[in-house]
């Protein structure tokens, strides 16, 4: 509405209709106040995760015309192993942020692709990790993008690509400092961006889940101008504090992990962090940490300006399964009984969709303790019971029983089927055991960090799943007086390196290496290099003595051991009695999921019907199509956003593919093929006029495909 001004005793009558045109020309050229649903100003959309886009431009009736609007390559992927990009960009104010393979920052005019800075948080050398994306802040003149890489929060000037020096130490945050532990010695770092709540930056952290020590995951506040630690929550309690009796007495001393690494989001007006967080250390022996080991496995409520616990729920007790919960939840409406309730969903690894009163933490739905299986394992104590949410709102498979193998042709079945029997098989929560036992979900399954997206307009939640069998066996560390102890450079690969290369060094055949013959691949400086500071995926492990560097390298290349040294100083001294072998694939002869598909799916859920709308196969296998088999689904990893325009855009897939559903039915209505997978999830947002879609294809990460460089948008014609 435009004002009404009385001028006649300032201006003459011929100049009103000048003045009128004037201030409707102010008015039309001032900028709109952001929209928390029209601009993408947060990683998950909006401080609250929804991942949900109030603009319309594209729709079901035009999406397939959609075509490149610019296409921005980032110049620092890697082949061996593949890098991946797992950024979700933000926009504000038509300038774009995001990261790249090699964890650069960088800035971009959101409407045509084109670099206005770059930062390199590395100087030029060697980068670690993963990054999902940047954290921006404003206060007035002052615009911040925080990101993380290495063991430090970067705090930049948004304009610049600068570090602002009055921010910590010249710019950066040392994360292995304020743990009221000291582990400076050890990796604290940050894969997932932090959160905003008025002047305070919440973050969690990526930790070592190795036995080995391992930091703890406390949640932690800072100043977002000055740097300085406002709160901390530990995640592993001290004493006196709430949980402290669900973990052995002073085990806050020296236990790890229970950290916050998929991110958070934040109910700003009641002023509320909702952080999950994963397991305890190490990941798949818990016999040094009888309890339920609060708070790891937990979607923990905090008061967003003093850390204060509100509220929590635990939806693994005593995680020897890396169960973590891998993404942030989505703050939701729900409808009951005729009422709105603002809620928070969470999405698991197990495919359980839990659903609680924002506030109270009370159900939505009820949540049943069901008798789970036992670990058969000597010194282990897993927990009797886990919750399980309704049947209906369990929306990926579980458990995998010889029902399940594959069909897709007698061979494959017949293949499967004899080496099924060699493992433990049944139902979910089946412990790892020395026979070795098969987990459905993977330990990467159900949905990770991509998490859900929700439509408020509606109150149904997206969200993706993969369904793909894996197996885990435990083996001894000490095999006896007949077998030996191992040497020491092998005790040292067990408890370092063995969690994720596995003990017989032959990686995953996806985003792991097989480093067996590391000694024909890489120098031995270089082979340090990697070990002290990390490349790509893989965490930097400084703690490593010189004499256990030492070790390790003579054991994977062959040389002569160093002995022990006197004392017990080597990291021997913390192996557990059981570690697992790695997450081994459990495939068929043709390299296809030992089980049944849908191997991969995308699930729409109504929240408050608490059950599933539809579920579809996300991805696709092309020669499987060749044979005339429906759609499989494939292994996925990201997520999706859905917009008021009918559209739910998603990558994910192994295939490549990046595309566009009917949110009411599943129905695919686009898709395009990148140039490598879209290992991300996507945003959406809208610069003069135009609406924008853009997906990173990274490829690469977990999925192992090859790696890419690229940021692509999609815009209708003009």
């Amino acid at each position: 509405m435009i004002p009404s001004y009385n001028t006649s005793k300032i201006f003459p009558a011929w100049i009103h209709p000048i003045l009128f045109l004037l201030i409707v020309v102010i008015i039309s050229c001032t900028p709109p106040e952001p929209d928390s649903h029209t601009a993408w100003r947060v990683y998950g959309g909006d401080p609250g995760g929804t991942k949900y886009s109030a603009l319309d431009q594209i729709h079901l009736s035009n999406v397939q015309q959609l075509e490149v609007a610019w296409r921005y390559e980032t110049r620092d992927s890697r082949t061996d192993p593949p890098s991946t990009i797992e950024c979700t960009p933000i926009v504000v104010d038509s300038i774009m942020y995001l990261t790249t393979p090699g964890l650069k920052v960088v800035a971009l005019h959101a409407g045509t692709g084109e670099e206005i800075w770059r930062y390199d948080p590395f100087g030029g050398g060697r980068s670690s990790g993963v990054n999902r994306g940047v954290t921006y802040w404003e206060s007035g003149n002052d615009r911040r993008i925080l990101m993380t890489a290495g063991h430090f929060i970067h705090a930049l000037n948004a304009s610049t690509g600068r570090l602002i020096q009055t921010f910590g130490d010249s710019g950066k945050v040392d994360l292995r400092l304020g743990l009221d532990r000291d582990v400076r010695d050890l990796s604290v770092t940050a894969s997932s961006p932090g959160v905003i709540y008025k002047d305070l930056y919440i973050t969690g952290s990526s930790v070592g889940e190795g036995p080995r020590p391992a930091a703890p995951g406390h949640i932690r506040a800072y100043d977002v101008r000055t740097g300085e630690r406002r709160w901390i929550f530990h995640t592993i309690p001290h004493p006196g504090e709430f949980g402290y009796d669900t973990w052995p007495p002073d085990a806050w001393k020296w236990a790890g992990g229970a950290n916050s690494w998929a991110g958070m989001t934040v109910d700003t007006e009641r002023g509320i962090v909702f952080a999950p967080t994963g397991s305890a250390a190490y990941d798949h022996y818990g016999g040094d940490r009888p309890g339920k080991n609060l708070f790891a496995n937990c979607l923990l409520v905090l008061d967003a300006e003093t850390g204060e616990r509100l509220w929590h729920f635990q939806a693994v007790h005593h995680d020897i399964w890396d169960y973590d919960l891998a993404s942030p939840p989505a703050l939701v409406t729900v409808r009951q009984n005729g009422e709105q309730i603002d809620a928070v969903a969470q999405p698991t690894k197990m495919g359980h969709l839990f659903v609680f009163n924002r506030e109270t933490g009370e159900p939505i739905f009820p949540i049943e303790e069901r008798p789970v299986p036992q670990s058969d394992l000597p010194g282990e104590a897993t927990w009797p019971t886990q919750p399980f949410p309704p049947q209906s709102l369990i929306y990926a498979v579980q458990g995998f029983t010889e029902d399940l193998i594959t069909n897709l042709s007698p061979e494959a079945r017949t293949y499967v089927l004899a080496r099924f029997r060699q493992f433990r098989s049944g139902p979910l929560y089946l412990p790892p055991s020395e026979q070795g036992t098969l987990a459905l979900p993977q330990f990467n399954g159900g949905t990770d960090w991509g998490g859900a997206s929700f439509d408020p307009a509606t109150g149904i939640l997206y969200v993706n799943t993969s369904n793909v069998a894996e197996s885990i066996t435990m083996v001894p560390t000490d095999p006896g007086e007949s077998g030996g102890l191992p040497s020491p450079g092998e005790m040292i690969y067990r408890t370092s390196c063995a969690v994720c290369h596995g003990l017989n060094r032959e990686g995953d055949g996806q985003s792991v290496p097989d480093i067996r013959d590391i000694r024909n691949r890489l120098p031995k400086t270089t082979f340090h290099d990697i070990v002290r500071n990390g490349q790509g995926q893989m965490l930097p492990f400084p703690d490593l003595s010189e004499r256990e560097m030492s070790q390790l390298t003579n054991l994977l290349y062959g040389e002569q051991e160093q002995p022990a040294a006197a004392g017990g100083e080597d990291a021997s001294s913390d192996m557990p009695p059981y570690l697992a072998t790695g997450h081994q694939p459990f495939r068929d002869p043709d390299d296809y999921p030992a089980n049944k598909p849908p191997w991969g799916t995308l699930n729409a859920i109504d929240l408050s019907a608490g059950e599933i709308l539809w579920q579809v196969p996300l991805g696709e296998h092309q020669e499987l199509l060749d044979r005339g088999l429906p759609p499989t689904g494939t292994f996925n990893m990201g997520g999706s956003i859905v917009t008021a325009g009918g559209l739910v855009f998603i990558g994910a897939s192994k295939d490549e593919k990046f595309r566009a559903f009917d949110k009411e039915s599943g129905e695919i209505l686009w898709e395009t093929r990148l140039a490598a997978g879209a290992y991300a999830t996507p945003c959406t947002y809208s610069v003069h006029g135009r609406q924008y879609v853009v997906i990173a294809a990274g490829g690469g990460g977990k999925p192992g495909t090859r790696s890419g460089d690229a940021y692509v948008a999609f815009v209708l014609p003009e």
